[in-house]
This record gives C-alpha cells, structure tokens and sequence, in this order.
C-alpha cells in the first residue's frame, strides 16, 4: 500500500491536501465486508496548528449541527446510555473518558513522559468472531513538548469523505480541552489511517471535492471560520440537540 502524507498549518489545509492525495494516487482495492470496492491508501494527515483559522471545512459530510452533535458524542458522551440499554457495545466517549485520568496524571507527573496512551481498541471485543462493527479509531497518545500538548491517533479504517474532518475535529477538541487542564499550549495534530479509503459510491463525491480544491481561487473560499460563525451556529445547536437526545432517552 502506498504511504502519503497530507501536512497543512490549519486542519482544512490538510484535510483538502488528503482528499488530492487519495484521488491521484489512492489504488483501487476489494472491500468484500461490505459487498463493494474502494480506492485506498495509507495516510499520515499532519496539522501544524490545530486551531488556525479558518477551522472549518466545507467538504465533508453534514453542517453546524451534525458536527456539534459529533463533538458533544465524542467529548461529553450524550449517546453514552445507548450501551447501557444495550443498543450499542461501545462509544468512543465510553472507552476514552476512563482513561483519561491517567493521562493527566502521567503528563503531571512527567512532562516528557512517552506513556500517556489511550487505548481505543478492546481486543477481546472487536476481534470477537461475527462482531461486524470493531472500532476504527484504535489509540491515541499524547504529548508535552516545548510547552504544547501534541496528539497523534491512530485509525485502523478511515473514510476520507465521510468521516475524516469530523473524526479530525472532535478529536482536536479533546486534545485542546486536555492541554486547558493541565496548563500548557496547544501543539500539533497528527492522524495516521492505515487504510484510509473512499467507498465506490462516494467515487463522485471524491472527485466533486477534489475538483472544487483545484478550482478554488483562494483556499479559504473552500472554508469557513470557527469564531464569530461556527461557533456561535454550533452553540445555538445545542438546545435543539439536547432535545433531541432526550427525545431518544424516552422513546420506547
């Protein structure tokens, strides 16, 4: 498989780079879990300053209030009591909050620590035989160094176009929430997909995309800003998420 490298200073600017990448050189591979083929590559997405504006892409699936959601699934755990109602065997939030205590502690108790680790994976859950949904996102660790908080994550499985910014996003929440705790700044945001694909039936959403990329005068007019736009549409979402997952807890 090939190895690609999309770096940028802002999370778009090397989301947009992984989406050229993929389509030029991403080879066309079988996927017979899920009946189809894919192109796919290995990928090695590299953010220099994870919070530069502007943050938001407008390539990727959904808008202010898929992406809150998303953040509030991953950060705060909202869909959390789907696994004690037994409708889901995990959530990212689930096997990522338990671990982060440790991770302050470590980076507390050594700055240059290499040990603050998250393990995603639950080996005797996702290799489990007929489990069809292990998860994609396998660890994450964590890092001080000259002062900032760096996050590198590791993905199994990756898709490019319908899940990639919004993993990438979420996920530097996490990282910029973290780095407020224990005091420091943030650093860089690196996430490695062993596979990261584009499924057949998102071929022409990829080259829509891509195309939009090389057509764009100006590469902000492919983004939009997170403060003083996003930020105030993400927050006036929350209320109507919030009733939302209460209308979930209730049902039936």
């Amino acid at each position: 498989m090939r190895e690609l490298l999309a770096s940028g200073r802002s999370l778009p600017e090397a989301y947009h780079h992984s989406l050229l990448l993929l389509e030029q050189y991403g080879e066309h591979t079988p996927c017979p879990d899920y009946n189809t083929t894919q192109k796919e590559c290995s990928m090695t997405l590299y953010v220099e300053q994870p919070l530069a504006e502007p943050r938001i892409s407008k390539l990727f699936i959904g808008g202010f209030m898929e992406l809150e959601q998303y953040r509030q699934e991953m950060l705060d755990g909202i869909l959390d009591f789907e696994i004690e109602r037994g409708n889901w065997e995990y959530t990212y939030h689930a096997r990522i909050a338990e671990q982060l205590p440790f991770i302050r502690r470590e980076l507390r108790r050594n700055a240059d620590s290499r040990r603050a680790v998250v393990d995603v994976r639950d080996w005797k859950h996702d290799s489990a035989e007929g489990n069809t949904n292990p998860a994609c996102l396998q660890h994450l660790q964590f890092f001080i160094r000259g002062g900032a908080l760096h996050c590198k994550v590791l993905f199994r499985s990756n898709d490019a176009c319908e899940a990639t910014f919004m993993n990438s996003y979420a996920l530097i929440c996490l990282q910029e929430r973290l780095a407020a705790e224990l005091g420091v700044s943030m650093g860089s945001f690196t996430l490695r997909a062993n596979s990261f694909h584009c499924y057949e039936k998102d071929f022409g959403l990829l080259e829509g995309y891509c195309r939009r990329i090389r057509d764009a005068e100006e590469p902000d007019e492919l983004c939009y800003f997170f403060e003083g736009d996003w930020q105030e549409l993400m927050a006036s979402a929350a209320v109507e998420i919030a009733e939302k997952v209460e209308a979930l807890k209730n049902r039936p």
